[in-house]
């Protein structure tokens, strides 16, 4: 026979049993963790290195005319023509790489707020940058200023938002549209100053992404360090040579 339970006048009813952080998909906890959230930005920034680099090298075929570069485009929006539609392709990248900038944003900002509750009262005293250097202790500025930077390049040169294009913006012209909009001196000198901070960005994140990832040892140090700061002269330069031709009228 079930037993009946009473309970007095007046008492509350017991509140269902709200699952635990034990209760949540293994996934999902260790994503909720210092070492996950590490984990994610290391791998997000990856793919972002990765198409930054690209990226680069396919823009640099500006400097072979016109005709090069604008095939180049066209190239790019007829991947997987005609297995998939055209444009699709390019679309399922570009969806791709905005989902890894978000995460790679999250993933800071909440590594960020998980360091202040680890340390909720400020340093005393002065701190002593020993160990970190100038580019980790200014991430979250370049940060800042590169998503700007990405923000006005797509108005500029994707989208040809009126105000922000160059004069003349016309669709599927990416050498004519870039020409005309780095012939703007203040636009060219910030396109180099925003890819100058992209590499400082990066090279930060370059060395860093390696001890996210577990490996982190003192016979690799030497070659992790080359490797970032290879990386970083490489996007540094190798961006901001484009709008300078530009501005400098060699690419006209």
């Amino acid at each position: 026979m079930a037993q009946v339970v009473q309970r007095r006048p007046g008492a509350q009813e017991p509140e269902a049993q709200r699952p635990t952080r034990r209760d949540l998909p293994w996934p999902i906890r260790f994503v909720n963790t210092t070492v996950g959230m590490k984990w994610v930005m290391a791998l997000s920034g990856i793919m972002l290195i990765g198409f930054i680099v690209f990226h680069m090298i396919g823009n640099w075929k500006m400097f072979l005319g016109n005709q090069a570069i604008n095939h180049y485009g066209e190239f790019l929006r007829e991947l997987l023509y005609p297995i998939l539609p055209r444009t699709v392709f390019l679309w399922i990248m570009r969806i791709g790489l905005i989902g890894a900038f978000l995460v790679h944003i999250l993933a800071a900002y909440r590594l960020v707020l998980l360091n202040k509750k680890a340390r909720p009262v400020n340093y005393q005293s002065k701190r002593n940058y020993i160990a970190a250097n100038y580019a980790n202790r200014t991430m979250a500025v370049s940060g800042t200023i590169v998503l700007a930077y990405l923000l006005f390049h797509l108005a500029d040169l994707t989208w040809g938002v009126s105000g922000v294009a160059g004069k003349g913006w016309q669709r599927g012209m990416p050498y004519e549209n870039f020409v005309a909009s780095m012939s703007r001196p203040p636009v060219a000198i910030f396109y180099i100053i925003a890819n100058l901070l992209l590499a400082v960005h990066l090279y930060h994140g370059a060395w860093s992404m390696f001890q996210s990832l577990g490996v982190n040892s003192p016979k690799y140090n030497v070659a992790r360090r080359y490797f970032a700061i290879g990386l970083a002269v490489l996007i540094g330069v190798g961006n901001s040579i484009m709008p300078l031709a530009a501005m400098l009228n060699i690419v006209k």
